[in-house]
């Protein structure tokens, strides 16, 4: 397997994620390792808190609730996903899978995590999340849900992932951080911008964020449907607290939460937020309100 590495005078500019990265090496399932980032802050004693980013972000995504979470006591762990960030970037669409990614992620949690954690995710971090929770949930105290889901291509797509999944592929070159940027309401500066920008070079390394839409079952029997229809029967036992905090303005997984909180038994009893004036990227939008929201949370069962 061919992989890209960003260099890392690529990051020089970015003033606001003071956080140096750590690496590990992770099992690529084929014939080597791949080299994966991450960043951790506060006490290493703390509850650890894992956030877990999607589609097309990295970690930079959470540079808002990361401090606060630190200074509340908690050892915060958020991870770049293979293909995005600091972490290493195979060169061919083929060489992502939803499959691999889990064995990609669940390899870094198992090394890096110790004790039960407490997840909060969004956009593709809960497609890979959740089947985490499903496949370990011995290792999760808790769950905290944003715009995210776990499809299994029963339910047809909404036209808005319909449309964005058809972009991703059509375009010629895939604009980063103008598509995150038109997933907020308030929209990110300049600097953010860039700083979205950072890790893709040329669109060689962009290999990851073009598969991901690919990746998302979208039809009954799609490659990763049926495993996903198995992570539900899990998730539908899970009774350790899960709360939804969801935005009002995406039009993506907009109702997902009422799903979530039918299903999973800890949703029952919780008080579930609905952020207003957030976008699909809630996390720009109202990342300090996300994370008083998580602190409540994790301490209402700590």
């Amino acid at each position: 397997m061919k992989v890209l590495k960003t260099p890392e005078n690529a990051f020089a500019d970015i003033s606001d994620f003071p956080y140096p990265a750590h690496f590990i090496e992770v099992t690529d399932t084929v014939s080597s390792e791949l080299c994966m980032a991450y960043y951790q802050l506060g006490p290493t004693e703390g509850h650890p808190v894992v956030l877990l980013h999607g589609e097309p972000t990295w970690a930079y995504l959470y540079r808002k609730m990361m401090p606060l979470l630190a200074e509340a006591g908690f050892c915060v762990f958020v991870p770049d996903l293979i293909g995005f960030g600091r972490s290493d970037k195979p060169t061919l669409k083929s060489d992502y899978t939803y499959g691999r990614h889990l064995i990609w992620l669940k390899d870094w949690f198992n090394q890096v995590v110790k004790g039960p954690a407490t997840l909060f995710c969004q956009d593709w971090g809960g497609l890979l999340g959740l089947r985490m929770v499903a496949d370990m949930p011995t290792r999760f105290a808790g769950v905290m849900a944003s715009n995210t889901g776990l499809p299994t291509g029963d339910v047809k797509p909404t036209e808005a992932f319909t449309r964005w999944r058809r972009f991703s592929q059509d375009v010629e070159e895939f604009p980063t951080s103008n598509i995150i940027n038109n997933g907020t309401l308030s929209g990110i500066d300049e600097h953010a911008l860039a700083a979205y920008d950072a890790p893709f070079p040329d669109e060689s390394y962009k290999m990851g964020a073009r598969m991901f839409p690919l990746l998302v079952p979208t039809e009954p029997d799609s490659p990763d449907s049926q495993a996903n229809r198995n992570a539900w029967q899990s998730l539908k036992q899970f009774n350790k607290p899960f709360m939804t905090a969801f935005s009002d303005g995406d039009p993506v997984t907009a109702g997902g939460e009422k799903y979530l909180q039918k299903q999973i038994p800890g949703c029952k009893g919780l008080k579930h937020a609905s952020i207003k004036s957030g976008g699909h990227f809630v996390q720009e939008d109202k990342g300090e309100e996300l994370a008083q929201l998580l602190i409540s949370f994790i301490r209402s069962y700590q």
